[in-house]
């Protein structure tokens, strides 16, 4: 299957860098380039593609901007910042806005490609780099989940719906959005990319687990 991506960045150099590699993927095909947030909305809105690769700062409306509209629209486009910037700050307005992934632009094109076709399945990808600015946190966590509420969570991060969950696990699938519905609630979490962002956080969870096949 034919991954439809999206690009979006104001440096030339670097958009036609990118593209150059991703047209040599081939599963995945780049539709639509945008230098600014309003052009790559326009983008996503016309060519409604499976995952917009969005760099943060941009001219106009930035990539934050544009991943909270894809998700304020309920569209089914994933949006995967690649951008300079590390920060905490960033790496969760980005998630909450619902980025399903988080890369630097110092990563290989091969981890790259993958990170697209993570974010394409549903899953959740952070750049290792990244992982750290939100993981790693010893902070007192006050309720902790239960080893199954950590499997279903793990399993539901990569992408697998409630069905998937429950056929791996061998439980029911209203056993699994119960187990869901609890995370949510132990993490004080409204979706699966918030709760992921806090397990990260405290370290329920951690970056290998989540990518691991």
């Amino acid at each position: 299957m034919t991954i439809r991506v999206i690009l979006a960045d104001d440096h030339p150099m670097t958009r036609a860098g990118l593209a150059a590699y991703l047209e040599e993927e081939g599963d995945i095909d780049l539709v639509g380039q945008a230098v600014d947030g309003d052009e790559a909305w326009r983008l996503v809105e016309t060519l409604r593609p499976d995952v917009a690769l969005l760099d943060i700062r941009m001219p106009g409306a930035d990539g934050v901007s544009v991943a909270r509209r894809i998700k304020a629209e309920g569209l089914a486009t994933s949006s995967l910042m690649l951008t300079s910037y590390d920060s905490k700050q960033y790496v969760v307005a980005s998630l909450r806005a619902g980025a399903r992934g988080y890369i630097l632009k110092t990563t290989t094109p091969e981890e790259l490609a993958q990170a697209i076709r993570v974010v394409a399945a549903g899953g959740l990808y952070l750049d290792s780099e990244v992982a750290t600015a939100v993981g790693g946190d010893q902070d007192f966590f006050p309720e902790s989940l239960s080893a199954r509420e950590r499997e279903v969570l793990e399993l539901a991060a990569r992408g697998l719906s409630s069905k998937e969950v429950a056929e791996r696990l061998f439980i029911s699938e209203r056993t699994v959005q119960t187990h869901l519905a609890s995370i949510y609630d132990k993490l004080g979490a409204r979706n699966k990319t918030e709760a992921m962002l806090f397990a990260l956080k405290y370290g329920l969870v951690t970056l290998e687990e989540l990518l691991e096949a």
